[in-house]
């Protein structure tokens, strides 16, 4: 879980909401057969509450990883196969309509015959437009062209809330380009990086023979893409540096960027995207990483054309292989799946085509999925859970030792001011203008990425759309937005084992609970912090309150940093600093929470199963991260993800918690009882 941060540039897909392979709904929310009790509590509780459950559940040959999350995601795949199919069946439904639009998408992408017999001929006309270039200054049209189309090149750019004056929207410029996970895959001279870097150069080769270069041109053309991205990623930040949202703001008018980065027509690029509302230079835009927009307009200007067309032409075919004829596909997979994530065997055509859906018509096959599975009740429940972990939360702001009462003012009234999203959206998304057919995949996606991106920057100059999702409602997960100031709950989360419509307290605490309190601690990481109630990027702490926060956070910092994950490999405590600070409030929050609902009902803190509802909240807060993961997926993640591995988000935060130890009776000196001038205490 965790911020979002939208950029309407290239498709994403949501693939995170609907991986793995068909399982039954899990009937018990603690089962001993999960446990391994050879295991003590108080030395490893991860593998003391999930052991059998590990020992039990291999990952799946085309997955890069296989746990809770990823459980619910399959349940969910189950209903929305159901969904697609029975709209793929009829190609007579009304044009225009939700099912219409869903079934045409999802069944141009299981036409495989199609797929095969177009071969790499949807590409054609922007491979096309790609060798047409003559000159450099050609180059910002064509950019423009493509970034409106969702094939992504050079850097990204979109439409988001000024962080500032959040009140209003503001184009954004971001860097990017990068055909590589992230910039240090470039600079790293261990041999597994070395070894990454010549397999990716040999995957290009490939997949620019397959559209249509001889295997000379290919090879020299793919030592060119290297050698241009890494310039790219020389001048690129470091996914730590892109947490820091002061950073990474940097407002300027168009005519200062044009002076800023010479060498790039930014006028002309901006306006054949459609991207300058007022027509003129004095219009604002973010430089989100202002040294990377310089080093891109310089390598434009020194690098010879002929680079730059090798280089479109890549990120091109890269772009659209997924979505072309089965030799592009599997190349794809067999770097992006088997070199990078370690996974052997692709996924179903129909779990990617679905993905692909979900990603282009989100939210028409949201509104599909929710009129078969989200329950009313469900809906209840869950309000009532967020605002007893609000009421939490504003307890345990009032009573911190450590915060002074002129930060605790704007904090409490940040925590007022917090929105809140359950469910599904409240005013969907309108498709109408969106051209969907059954006559080519590729163009699908295309026109939704079109679709999505002129809808992006038509935000501009228009009021706020505080009814927009940035998740389609089957996706298993949820989000804060520091520029909202809002917590998101899709439906597709609402479900075991996060939420049990009929299991007792103390698991939905350990589970959804955790999961609410995460979100509202985001409010108060070391990044949310710094925006204030109304969702500006405005200091709102005292000199002294912040110093105090930031002793605290050093030692979350510290303990995250000394995990090793892989045996040459830490746990990068300051990417996911914002990620662990959640957790950890989340928890200490909804186990207060629990606390008070107990008091309220005396009965129900019975032991059930000979455990007390405590040690249930943590079993249910374990049971949420289990997993198994292939190290070479670990390694990816621990290189750019914000979280930390799943282990590591029981077993860090649950060490510091005096709940946990007097929960499992852990005293002094155990693995899971840290020393208390080790232990980060901030909420």
């Amino acid at each position: 879980m965790s911020r979002l941060l939208h950029f309407a540039s290239a498709f994403t897909l949501a693939a995170a909401s609907l991986t793995a392979a068909e399982t039954s709904t899990p009937t018990r929310a603690i089962d001993p057969v999960n446990m391994d009790t050879s295991v003590k509590a108080c030395e490893d509780f991860y593998h003391y509450a999930n052991g059998g459950w590990i020992k039990t559940n291999p990952i799946p040959p085309d997955k890069a990883r296989w746990g809770g999350f990823e459980e619910l995601a399959d349940r969910n795949r189950a209903v929305l196969h159901t969904i697609v199919d029975e709209a793929a069946a009829k190609s007579d439904w009304p044009k225009g309509s939700l099912r219409q639009k869903v079934g045409d998408f999802y069944a141009a992408g299981m036409d495989e015959k199609a797929l095969e017999a177009a071969g790499a001929k949807p590409l054609k006309p922007w491979l096309a437009k790609i060798d047409g270039l003559k000159s450099a200054a050609e180059l910002p049209s064509l950019l423009a062209d493509l970034h409106r189309h969702g094939l992504s090149a050079a850097f990204r750019m979109g439409v988001a809330q000024d962080q500032k004056e959040s009140t209003r929207y503001l184009l954004q410029l971001n860097q990017g380009g990068l055909g590589l996970p992230e910039r240090d895959y470039y600079f790293k001279d261990d041999d597994k990086s070395k070894e990454i870097r010549d397999k990716y150069v040999a995957h290009v080769e490939r997949m620019l023979a397959l559209a249509g270069d001889d295997a000379a041109t290919a090879k020299q053309r793919a030592a060119v893409v290297l050698a241009l991205e890494t310039r790219l990623a020389k001048a690129s930040k470091t996914r730590v540096e892109l947490r820091d949202p002061q950073k990474n703001y940097n407002k300027r008018t168009v005519a200062e960027l044009v002076t800023w980065a010479p060498g790039f027509d930014w006028k002309v690029y901006l306006t054949g995207a459609g991207a300058l509302a007022t027509k003129t230079t004095d219009q604002d835009v973010n430089l989100r990483q202002p040294e990377f927009l310089k080093a891109f307009a310089a390598e434009v200007s020194s690098t010879p054309i002929e680079e730059w067309k090798t280089y479109l032409r890549w990120h091109a075919v890269r772009s659209a292989a997924p979505y072309l004829s089965k030799a592009f596909d599997e190349e794809s997979f067999a770097f992006g799946g088997k070199v990078l994530n370690g996974v052997p065997q692709q996924e179903e055509r129909w779990k990617r085509v679905l993905a692909a859906t979900d990603g282009g018509v989100g939210e028409a096959l949201g509104q599909l999925y929710v009129e078969k599975t989200f329950s009313p009740a469900a809906k209840a429940r869950m309000k009532e859970l967020i605002e007893n972990l609000r009421s939490a939360l504003r307890e345990r702001i009032e009573a911190l030792p450590w915060m002074g009462p002129d930060t605790k003012k704007q904090a409490l009234k940040k925590l007022a001011a917090f929105g809140v999203k359950i469910g599904y959206p409240d005013k969907w998304k309108d498709y109408t203008a969106l051209e969907v057919s059954r006559a080519s995949y590729f163009d699908n996606v295309v026109r939704a990425n079109a679709f999505e991106q002129a809808r992006n920057l038509k935000k501009l100059g228009g009021p706020i759309d505080r009814t927009e999702w940035g998740m389609t409602p089957p996706t298993v997960n949820a989000y804060y937005s520091p520029t909202m100031n809002e917590i998101v709950f899709p439906a597709g989360i609402l479900q075991p084992p996060f939420f049990y419509a009929e299991g007792d307290d103390a698991v939905n605490y350990g589970g959804i609970g955790g999961v609410i309190g995460h979100e509202m601690t985001h409010g108060f990481d070391d990044s949310g912090s710094q925006y204030d109630a109304d969702g500006n990027l405005k200091n709102w702490w005292t000199d002294e309150d912040k110093k105090a926060y930031e002793s605290r956070t050093d030692l979350v910092v510290k303990q995250f940093g000394g995990y090793k994950a892989l045996p040459d490999q830490t746990v990068n405590g300051k990417l996911t600093l914002g990620e662990n600070i959640a957790d950890l409030g989340g928890l200490k929050i909804a186990y207060a929470a629990l606390q008070k609902a107990l008091q309220k009902d005396p009965s129900k803190a019975k032991p059930i199963d000979g455990l007390t509802p405590g040690q249930r909240f943590f079993f249910a807060w374990a049971a949420v991260w289990r997993n198994n993961i292939r190290d070479e997926a670990l390694r990816v993640r621990l290189n750019t993800d914000t979280h930390s591995p799943g282990q590591y988000r029981v077993l860090g935060p649950l060490s510091n918690l005096p709940e946990f130890h007097e929960a499992f009776a852990c005293g002094e000196g155990t693995p899971m009882r840290r020393v208390e001038a080790e232990r980060p205490t901030i909420w």
